[in-house]
């Protein structure tokens, strides 16, 4: 341990300032209003500040900072997807993520250990060969790996030779990892207030004005703003503010659960994911399981976790690592995740002028973090979508172009 942390440990005087001023008054107009305070409208706000010279912004969350989606999923980040933009899209992803500790100077626990992803059946196989023959030619570590090589990435992993779920190979992908998402909320938040930014907590939008087609400004339970830009990025949320403003998405709400384990000793190095058990895990630098899987197959806004998923992502876990049997359940929790029909987000224009959606992130909101926010501040200060983003438009539904990316996640995250 350095001498010089073991001071500051043992000091009774801390030498340290709120990296996140109180919530001031607000203004009466702002050019930029960033409707959510997770990862997404954070990162946006920094963005805009830092490399657009955009920094009379006021970023309104009805909670507290990233107390929504932020803060209740498992911190997986990937970029195996199927279609080319999505992959195009989740690679830049990914590289921002590396490099995001120096950007915000602010650890953000960025760990690249990769992710297996199980084939129990044949016809599994044949479909992780597709996606990893479009993810070599769109530049992502992806490959397929038989038998042999799972037991190598991951030698504690029940391979149920000769039964009903034989692991049969695997989709690895050495691009994916973890990263500690609230250090990734704090760091957005601290770089984004040092540069002029305003973060609102405990301020619910309740009216979007709209006024000839043109977005206006935002009536709030503290008091209207005028807004020369307003961005919906609130997760759960987003299709009831974007109702406020006339706008009808095509998202329906499902809620996404998830659990911790006990710390246990280092064991687990990879993420793995398991198709037909709709079950994944990954070990967090402190040495609890995070266990996840599938979307409860009902419409709800609920964040309230059930026994019956418990259940279901113990009995997973459990074939999976057998020697699990008998480690305790720490804590479990849900999220919110706003779907689109082909499961792929919409970002950009609204039918109304000035207001930009970052909206429908489903399960993978998280992971898009950086590169969400980064090319929506791009697109707010441009006033222009730029080419990475166009496929994700809205009027994709109408056009019939869709970007289906339904298979192209084992479970949920």
């Amino acid at each position: 341990m350095p001498l010089s942390l073991l001071k500051y440990g043992l000091s009774r005087d801390y030498p340290v300032t709120g990296d996140i001023p109180a919530t001031p008054d607000l203004k009466r107009s702002y050019d930029v209003v960033i409707v959510g305070g997770g990862g997404h409208g954070l990162a946006c706000a920094h963005y805009l500040a830092k490399y657009h010279g955009v920094t009379d912004v006021a970023v309104l969350e009805k909670g507290y900072l990233a107390g929504g989606n932020t803060a209740r999923n498992t911190t997986t980040i990937r970029s195996n997807y199927i279609t080319p933009e999505g992959i195009a899209f989740y690679k830049e992803g990914v590289k921002l993520y590396g490099e995001m500790s120096g950007e915000l100077d602010f650890n953000v626990m960025f760990s690249q250990r990769g992710q297996l992803t199980l084939a129990h059946t044949e016809a599994t196989l044949r479909s992780f060969h597709l996606r990893a023959e479009m993810g070599r030619h769109m530049g992502t570590r992806l490959e397929v790996v038989d038998q042999k090589g799972v037991e190598a990435l991951c030698p504690r992993l029940n391979m149920d030779y000769g039964g009903p779920l034989e692991v049969l190979g695997g989709l690895w992908h050495a691009d994916g990892g973890t990263a500690r998402h609230d250090a990734v909320a704090w760091g957005y938040a601290r770089e984004a207030s040092r540069r002029g930014v305003e973060i609102h907590q405990r301020t619910t939008v309740e009216a979007i004005d709209v006024e000839k087609g043109r977005v206006t400004g935002v009536v709030t339970d503290r008091g209207r703003v005028a807004a020369g830009a307003v961005m919906i990025a609130c997760g759960g949320a987003n299709y009831e503010v974007a109702k406020l403003a006339g706008v009808e998405l095509p998202i329906r709400c499902y809620p996404l659960q998830a659990m911790v384990t006990q710390p246990l000793k280092p064991w687990l190095d990879t993420l793995v994911s398991s198709v037909s058990l709709h079950t994944y895990l990954v070990q967090s630098s402190r040495g609890e399981l995070v266990i996840g899987g599938g979307s409860d197959p009902y419409m709800s806004y609920s964040t309230r976790s059930t026994l019956e998923m418990k259940e279901h992502l113990a009995e997973g876990a459990v074939h999976l690592f057998p020697f699990l049997k008998g480690v305790r359940v720490l804590r479990q929790w849900a999220g919110t995740t706003d779907m689109t029909p082909d499961y792929s987000p919409i970002m950009g224009a609204s039918p109304v002028d000035g207001l930009w959606l970052d909206c429908g992130w489903g399960t993978w909101g998280f992971k898009a973090t950086p590169v969400a926010g980064k090319r929506m501040a791009e697109t707010i200060a441009a006033g222009k979508v730029p080419d990475i983003l166009a496929p994700f438009a809205l009027d994709r539904f109408e056009r019939f172009a869709v970007l289906n990316e339904m298979g192209a996640t084992a479970a949920s995250h």
